[in-house]
């Protein structure tokens, strides 16, 4: 058998031991003659990869130093009561009313619920205004007599001759626009208290860490990169570390956005809460989200496409606090619903779109979207990457009942509130952040290295590991001001 061709190695040895890019083996298989072209910077294909700033945008954070936040809400101004009923019979001059639950939510279907003090709030002389909100609708205005707040019961005497005809089942609704006396009669029945709601939220502990062996650390291994932060430049394992700040960034923000309280008994509670260990607080914590599903305003059945859906919308928020500008957070199919419904409301020009503040023009480029509108309340626009990152929530499904959000209207400006651990009035955005600190402890964004590699000499641990922690909450103002639209 003849002795075979030489292989055609392109690779050149160098007499000493320095690395140039003629002696560079890509791998340990020595029969490869080709050597492939390679490209040392890293391609960003996936763009700017990091989700977090909604909370940068709209809050605002501030140190707290107790496991437990607390703050009080006003309640409502005025009283109304929902389902009170009266005796079956013919129409009478006078009724006797019951309220069936002195804590009745007097907004009509909004939140929160008013509460009145732990007693009926309708007291004699007061008039109220009776309407009928089954069967035969009706309203009536009577003057208030006999109100008992033990038996919840107070007697209507009509301005008109007689009152409705009561069938069984039949339900009413009851507000106070005034009161009435005669000449010389003594003064209003007992006072009212002020309405405060209270509401609490706990801080919960945010962990991430990165590790490299002091081996690795010693190999040559340099990639260019250019990263979301604007940092460039060659580097190898601290790349990684930077991706786990970035990664731990993102999550110090989607936890205050998702986080919810553990039910008491379920494995969360169990492992993290009480079930824990004796006197700790209870598991999780109340994110945005939570929130605003429970106390606030929820849009279900698909996005609002029509003004006629923002009207129901904006129809809300008159029962509520009437925040002048909002800031709706969207994912991209929503944005595009809005800048159809406000295209919508164009009659277009001839041959051609023409809705916008000027005329588009053939020669540019043409503006088919919209950043807000004004109908009521001024509404802007935003897109939220977060409902878009297919890694997050922007990957889950369409269909009812998969839990994806469309978007979050958010009111712009700030609330004034009790604050507990000031013990005064204190001006907050409706959206803020409170993270644990004190004098000789800041953990906002506590990070530390640990090993005997990389320049750390604090155990004999072979490496070197890189720490984050930050225990924080997000507190959420005037939820019934706030719009969840859920898929």
């Amino acid at each position: 058998m003849a002795v075979k061709t030489d292989p055609g190695f392109n690779l050149q040895p160098s007499a000493e031991r320095v690395p140039t890019a003629t002696n560079y083996i890509t791998n340990f298989d020595f029969l490869n003659q080709y050597l492939p072209d390679t490209y040392e910077k890293e391609f960003e294909r996936y763009g700017n990869r990091t989700i977090s700033g909604f909370l940068r945008m709209v809050g605002a954070e501030m140190p707290s130093n107790s496991d437990l936040i607390k703050w009080a809400e006003q309640g409502r101004l005025h009283v109304k009561y929902t389902d009170v009923t009266t005796t079956a019979g013919a129409a009478a001059t006078t009724n006797v009313f019951t309220v069936p639950d002195a804590n009745a939510n007097p907004s009509g279907g909004g939140t929160p619920a008013f509460s009145a003090t732990s007693a009926m709030a309708i007291r004699n002389g007061q008039t109220v205004i009776i309407s009928r909100t089954t069967g035969a609708v009706g309203m009536w205005k009577a003057v208030v007599s006999g109100a008992d707040v033990t038996t919840q019961e107070f007697t209507a005497n009509y301005y008109t001759a007689n009152g409705p005809t009561v069938t069984a089942g039949d339900k009413f609704t009851v507000f106070i626009y005034g009161s009435e006396f005669t000449k010389g009669s003594l003064g209003m029945d007992g006072s009212l208290e002020s309405d405060d709601i209270f509401f609490e939220n706990k801080p919960i502990i945010i962990k991430d860490k990165y590790a490299v062996s002091g081996s690795d650390m010693a190999q040559i291994g340099w990639v260019e990169i250019q990263t979301e932060n604007g940092a460039s430049g060659y580097l190898w394992y601290m790349k990684s570390e930077h991706e786990t700040r970035l990664r731990f960034d993102d999550y110090l923000e989607t936890a205050m956005i998702e986080a919810v309280p553990a039910v008491q008994g379920s494995g969360a509670d169990a492992l993290l809460g009480n079930g824990a260990a004796a006197g700790a607080t209870g598991a999780g914590s109340e994110g945005i989200f939570y929130v605003v599903n429970n106390r606030g305003n929820v849009y279900g059945g698909g996005n609002p496409t029509t003004l006629a859906d923002f009207d129901t919308i904006i129809s809300r928020l008159d029962k509520q606090g009437a925040i002048e500008e909002n800031v709706i957070f969207v994912d991209r199919q929503f944005s595009f619903d809005i800048d159809d419904m406000l295209a919508a409301q164009n009659s277009y020009g001839a041959g051609g779109t023409s809705y916008g503040l000027f005329d588009n023009d053939k020669d540019m480029a043409l503006n088919l979207g919209f950043t807000g509108f004004r109908r009521g309340y001024d509404f802007y626009k935003s897109d939220w990457k977060y409902l878009n990152d297919p890694t997050m929530r922007g990957g889950l499904p369409t269909a009812t009942g998969s839990g994806r959000i469309n978007g979050l209207l958010v009111p712009a400006g700030s609330t004034s509130v009790y604050d507990q651990i000031l013990g005064k009035n204190a001006k907050r955005p409706f959206l803020h952040v409170r993270y644990r600190a004190s004098e000789t402890e800041d953990r906002r964004y506590k990070t530390w290295i640990t090993g005997s590699a990389g320049g750390a000499a604090t155990s004999s641990l072979d490496a070197m590991e890189v720490n984050f922690l930050s225990e924080r909450a997000v507190c959420t103002l005037g939820a019934n001001n706030f719009f969840l639209f859920e898929a």
